[in-house]
């Protein structure tokens, strides 16, 4: 038996028995109605199984995606702490264990099938910090609106117009790019060009996590946001660049929330601005022409490179059962892609059922088609022979990345969800010469923990 099927199998164990031992426990009442929690305790595990076939394949480079048949496999396991420090101060903290390896390293598509996976050296599950922060609301006037106990939520009452600052170690997702109906690989859409917008290349390392901060001001309507956040030091690197005032990433969010007929809608805008040691796709096939070889852009590195963006984010209710989404994104394309996926253009959009009709009203049913592209200086670059982090087959006919995604996720036990997701692929890594091909996975999830410490969510 290899490490990682050992690690797996351990970690299997170690999710069976927190579901045992908090499963047994009894649900409390709703945190919002009643006094503010001082402390919580939430548990998920994901586990998601993948395969793909053979596909048309006439050459491939060192960053492609394999043409031959491959079934993998990841595990996500992550404990979620909340406590209170005083009335409007609170810290979270998420230790986390993850493992598994994607298809060819997760390398041959712009936009990867599984969200759960990082693109790490070692596929055998190993404990880190996700998340550790702390977070304070400063209230204006004496409105109040009720907060669920949640993963990083405490239940009780927050100020209905509020200033809020964060600061510590989580993902920028976490805070910015929402919607109601694809935002959790774990349970929602698995590509990460529909998870999040797949054209901001949000600061992170190879786990996805940085350090920085978080201010908000949010009302009733509308919320505006604004964080500044660690680059790493290299592409999909694990260590940060600790040069905060030549090197990070900043982003600026706007969110506008509404009703049509009574159907709640939100709407929100973001940019970002990243400045890293990263290189140029231009000055990199500059000097290709001189020297005669493939272009290689981490040549050309420099501090302070810009790279900036856009994007726009919607969800809309159209009954109680019944969501659309579509988000659209850009980026200027010509700096390399460093911390995310290597997406300049991004359309995407999609619906999403709940089981209400068909009286299994936890399940949901849903489906969306992703559209990715890149630049014109981006395309060049990876048809004379360049790569990037994660894909590159050595030459290219260019053509946009589409993927159509949908799965039905069913509610086995109240802590017990389970997932068959379909996903088809055309053009891979913005390659016409090669695909299309098939992805089928399963998905396991459990989460426990929500309004389940009910004595210790009281007020002592």
């Amino acid at each position: 038996m290899n490490r990682m099927n050992l690690g797996i199998r351990m970690s299997a164990g170690c999710v069976l028995l927190c579901c045992l031992s908090l499963s047994c426990r009894a649900q409390g009442p709703s945190q919002a109605d009643a006094a503010p929690e001082w402390w919580n305790l939430s548990y998920q595990a994901t586990s998601i199984g993948q395969y793909h076939g053979t596909f048309h394949s006439p050459y491939s480079g060192p960053f492609s995606l394999q043409d031959y048949p491959e079934r993998d496999a990841s595990l996500t396991t992550t404990l979620f702490l909340g406590l209170r420090l005083e009335k409007n101060t609170a810290l979270y903290f998420d230790p986390e264990i993850a493992g598994g390896r994607g298809f060819s390293g997760v390398n041959g598509m712009a936009n990867p099938s599984n969200g759960e996976l990082p693109r790490v050296a070692s596929a055998t599950p190993k404990p880190y910090l996700a998340r550790l922060y702390v977070t304070h609301d400063f209230g204006f006037g004496s409105e109040t609106e009720s907060v669920e106990s949640d993963e990083n939520q405490l239940g009780g009452q927050r100020p209905m117009t509020r200033y809020t600052v964060t600061l510590g170690r989580f993902t920028m997702t976490d805070f910015f790019d929402n919607n109601k109906y694809t935002h959790d690989p774990r349970t929602q859409f698995m590509g990460w060009g529909v998870m999040y917008n797949g054209a901001w290349d949000y600061p992170a390392d190879v786990r996805g996590y940085t350090w920085g901060w978080v201010h908000e001001f949010h009302t009733r309507n509308w919320s505006v946001r604004y964080g500044s956040a660690a680059m790493p030091r290299v592409a999909n690197g694990l260590r940060f660049d600790r040069r905060l005032f030549r090197n990070r990433g900043d982003m600026f969010e706007g969110e506008y929330r509404y009703k049509v007929n009574q159907h709640g809608g939100t709407i929100r805008l973001l940019h970002y601005q990243n400045r890293a040691n990263a290189g140029t796709y231009a000055e990199a096939i500059r000097q290709a022409e001189v020297t005669g070889g493939p272009p290689v852009v981490t040549d050309t590195r420099r501090n302070g490179t810009l790279k900036y963006g856009f994007g726009v984010n919607l969800e809309q209710e159209v009954t109680k059962e019944i969501g659309v989404f579509a988000r659209l994104g850009w980026n200027d394309g010509k700096t390399e892609s460093f911390a995310f996926t290597a997406i300049d253009r991004l359309a995407t959009g999609g619906v999403t059922i709940t089981g209400r009709r068909w009286h299994r009203p936890f399940d949901t049913v849903a489906t969306e088609f992703t559209a990715s592209g890149i630049s014109g200086v981006h395309a060049t670059y990876l048809a004379m022979g360049g790569y990037d982090f994660l894909i590159g087959d050595g030459h290219l006919q260019y053509g946009p990345e589409y993927i159509e995604e949908s799965y039905y996720r069913a509610r086995l036990l109240p802590w017990l969800f389970a997932s068959f997701d379909l996903q088809h692929v055309s053009n891979p890594a913005y390659n016409q010469a090669r695909g299309p091909l098939w992805i089928p996975s399963i998905r396991l999830h459990i989460e426990l923990g929500k309004n389940t410490f009910a004595k210790g969510g009281s007020t002592p």
